[in-house]
């Protein structure tokens, strides 16, 4: 047997380059989290908490967790029982949404892909194109999907949606109602006309003034009894309504912020320069504007995406209620944990998905101040 004499590492190898991290490795702790003796305890009391909840947390969600079987007889340790979640995830995502007939919500999300993507990508060409698409086609298309009752397509209630699928339906359809009203309303409150400055002012002081679930019990108690005899408006669309007028009383508080932020000077060279009033605001103050408010926009977005479980109020079944029907079932008690856990969890990634993009959006658009290509 012939011994090979160890490997000699050149110069600038990966142990010398690695050696050469240390330094900068410690400086970073040292600085951070070593700083002072208040940063030293607080560091330290930090790493004992982690070491303290995490090993416990982690054996009871994965290590001793049990996601087999067909029942809660089949969870027999003491972790988790996460066979609940997997048996009911049709449940939580679609609601009663016939079984036979998923392959219209995921035609649907595809769509919404197709139609986000573009909008959401760096340096798309023809971007206002795609966004009117999503905000115009895209509704019309997917109503045709989820609905049906055309086209040879069964038509599927509105009763028998819910789950995660009814949250991102409210949520899409508020936004695409309430973002363009906020801006109408925020340039109608800043009107030097009286009477649409004071109609603006009413609107959105009597939408802020009222609490939501008191318009969610009006659109679903008091909404049906004025309306004639005969007439009826789905329950669903009257909640979305309900959202949709809610939330742009705020959004038109936060554009307007955005509105008094452009200095006075942009305006009056525009008018220097012959532009009306409407092109004005199109295309000088509304771009400024909104470029500062994206995250006060990101926000409310992120607020109302969460509020859309208060619906369970008026007898739609969204991801919560699903969850809160299905712990009710005397097979299934006991559960709790893993229900609502699970569904802070989709809440969670939900809402930091759309609070990254907002980030990255933010940091785009300001590209031209910090100078970054």
């Amino acid at each position: 047997m012939t011994l090979q004499a160890p490997a000699v590492v050149p110069p600038g190898g990966s142990f010398e380059g690695f050696a050469a991290q240390l330094p900068r490795a410690f400086e970073w702790l040292r600085r951070n989290l070593f700083s002072s003796s208040s940063n030293t305890l607080l560091t330290l009391l930090v790493l004992a908490f982690f070491f303290l909840v995490i090993p416990p947390v982690f054996n009871w969600a994965i290590a001793d967790a049990t996601i087999s079987g067909n029942s809660k007889a089949a969870c027999t340790g003491s972790g988790a029982c996460w066979t609940f979640v997997k048996l009911r995830l049709h449940t939580f995502l679609w609601g009663h949404y016939p079984e036979s007939e998923l392959w219209r919500v995921g035609v649907a999300t595809l769509l919404l892909v197709f139609f986000s993507v573009p909008v959401m990508r760096d340096n798309t060409r023809h971007r206002g194109i795609y966004l009117l698409l999503l905000l115009t086609v895209f509704p019309f298309v997917a109503a045709v999907l989820l609905v049906g009752g055309v086209l040879g397509l069964p038509e599927v209630d509105t009763s028998e949606w819910g789950g995660l699928m009814l949250d991102v339906i409210i949520s899409f359809v508020t936004v695409a109602g309430a973002l363009p009203l906020g801006v109408l309303l925020a340039l109608g409150r800043r009107s030097e006309l009286g009477v649409f400055k004071f109609l603006s002012i009413a609107f959105i002081e009597l939408w802020r003034g009222v609490p939501l679930l008191t318009v969610l019990f009006m659109s679903a108690v008091m909404v049906p009894l004025f309306l004639p005899h005969g007439v009826s408006v789905d329950r669903l669309i009257r909640a979305m309504v309900a959202f949709t007028l809610f939330n742009a009383a705020y959004m038109a508080e936060t554009v307007r912020g955005g509105l008094q932020g452009v200095p006075v000077g942009q305006e009056e060279a525009a008018s220097s320069l012959g532009l009306g009033w409407w092109k004005m605001q199109i295309f000088v103050t509304l771009p400024q504007a909104l470029r500062i408010v994206v995250p006060g926009i990101v926000n409310n977005i992120v607020d109302l995406f969460k509020d859309t479980s208060l619906v369970t109020i008026i007898g739609l079944v969204d991801l919560l209620g699903a969850v809160e029907q299905a712990l009710k079932d005397p097979a299934w008690l006991g559960l709790a944990k893993e229900g609502y856990i699970f569904t802070a969890a989709l809440f969670f990634v939900c809402c930091f998905a759309m609070s990254s993009y907002g980030r990255r959006f933010e940091r785009r658009l300001n590209r031209h101040r910090t100078g970054a290509p």
